[in-house]
């Protein structure tokens, strides 16, 4: 007996020493753009502790620098992550609760027609989008870089297999009350698929957040829609470019994407085992 409960304690000793490498092998990008977000400029890449005085100065001259306008480019990554998440969230629901609850002519064929489009590289869709956006005139503006990726294949994928297991006996029984459309979705459907919804929304908000080429293309270079991946880009001297400063930008950037996945992680996780266990 006292081997078998020291070969577990070992076993499970292993597993644990595992995990803390693995953790630790993970998070060294991030703890390592942290030190040297902290660094003396011209320090960033020198294995020595010498730390910027005061601690934060790196974040305040970046925060406040008038040549890099750092607070419009957070801003404006704030509003089209999070309208292109929200807008995404909703119409994937809808849309996965008719493809999930309702019968219409060739419903499964275009679905899977629809299904097929996630085989075709996103850079083929790219030239066609663009020459949309240009005769549409959104060309630096914030619906030239939200409307184009609101048709989320994937969300509506996730949400109708979820979509599918809720009992159509629930929604009888709200139509035999008297309820319309629109309630039996928002007070039926919503609630029951909210941890998908929340994953929908979460996955779009960092696609959105992390967009890099895209709002590259439908930006120019004066426009003043720039969001955060592109300003990082242009952060940069003409011989030479700042480290500190730029991984002090860097950590601003992830600050909306760690607090939001810390806040919904519960639905996220949820999410993303939904169907997992078949009772």
């Amino acid at each position: 007996m006292d081997v078998v409960i020291f070969r577990r304690k070992l076993r499970n000793g292993l597993i644990f020493f595992a995990l803390v490498v693995g953790a630790v092998f993970m998070l060294f990008p991030f703890l390592w753009m942290l030190f040297v977000s902290l660094k003396k400029t011209g320090h960033g890449f020198l294995l020595d502790f010498a730390f910027a005085k005061p601690f934060f100065a790196n974040f305040k001259a970046v925060w406040n620098n008038p040549s890099f306008p750092f607070s419009r480019f957070f801003l404006n990554s704030l509003i089209v992550a999070t309208s292109g998440a929200f807008l995404t969230a909703l119409f994937c629901s809808m849309g996965g609760y008719v493809f999930a609850k309702k019968d219409f002519y060739l419903k499964e064929l275009v679905f899977w027609m629809m299904l097929a489009t996630l085989m075709v590289p996103g850079m083929m869709y790219m030239v066609p989008q663009f020459a949309i956006v240009t005769k549409l005139g959104w060309i630096n503006t914030y619906k030239g870089m939200i409307i184009p990726h609101v048709a989320n294949v994937f969300g509506l994928f996730l949400l109708r297999q979820h979509m599918e297991t809720i009992p159509n006996s629930l929604l009888d029984s709200a139509k035999i009350d008297g309820a319309s459309e629109w309630q039996i979705f928002r007070t039926i459907i919503v609630p029951l698929s909210l941890p998908v919804i929340t994953t929908v929304f979460l996955l779009t908000f960092l696609f959105q957040w992390t967009n890099f080429l895209w709002q590259l293309v439908v930006n120019t270079p004066d426009s003043a829609k720039l969001t955060l991946p592109v300003g990082l880009a242009l952060f940069k001297g003409q011989y030479s470019t700042e480290w500190t400063k730029l991984m002090a930008a860097s950590a601003f950037s992830i600050i909306p994407i760690a607090v939001l996945f810390i806040a919904a992680q519960r639905f996220f996780i949820e999410g993303l085992t939904a169907g997992a266990v078949k009772e």
